[in-house]
């Protein structure tokens, strides 16, 4: 194996992991608990970009679907994806993947990073809100209540995080050569 796919590999395993870590630092609420696992996959996309952020959050779903106990609460399995939480968990690869693709075609800079993670946060919202809403059965205002409204502080707080730590993160990286620099950076 090339070692630019086992780096690859190596990558979007250690930020899956990163993920589940974060997941668990949580606190619940009636449906939808606030935990640190929208910051990790802000830092994921901001540090790796959109393939492999997108990439390390499959990884991490798929380690959940199969019932290893990496989503938020140490749960697992199929059913909390298929669950009134789970469009939040499919939501994070569209988010890393857009909110890496962003910064890829603009800069890997703080403002442009903040800009991707909240519109990430809105992609990670909305994919929650729709399955929240059919799944358990609300209506949309219901719906957005609990799955969108008390999470919009906190939301932008963390995108702020991510973009603040995860350019940091990646500049330090690219300089010591651990990931690719792409065409709109250069090594720090």
């Amino acid at each position: 194996m090339q070692s630019g796919k086992l780096r690859a590999i190596i990558l979007s395993s250690i930020f899956a992991a990163i993920t589940a870590i974060l997941a668990q630092v949580q606190f619940q609420t009636f449906i939808v608990p606030f935990s640190a696992q929208t910051l990790a996959v802000g830092l994921t996309a901001t540090i790796l970009g959109s393939r492999l952020g997108g990439l390390s959050l499959i990884c991490y779903m798929l380690l959940g679907a199969i019932g290893l106990p990496v989503f938020s609460g140490f749960s697992g399995g199929p059913q909390v994806i298929a669950g009134p939480t789970g469009g939040f968990i499919i939501g994070f690869i569209f988010t890393a993947f857009i909110t890496g693709w962003i910064l890829e075609k603009t800069k890997f800079t703080i403002p442009w990073a903040i800009v991707a993670n909240i519109v990430g946060m809105v992609i990670t919202l909305a994919f929650g809100v729709v399955q929240l809403k059919y799944v358990a059965d609300l209506s949309w205002s219901a719906a957005m209540a609990t799955g969108v409204t008390p999470f919009i502080a906190f939301g932008i707080i963390k995108a702020l995080l991510a973009s603040w730590i995860g350019i940091i993160v990646r500049r330090r990286l690219t300089k010591a050569q651990l990931i690719p620099t792409v065409s709109n950076e250069k090594a720090a």
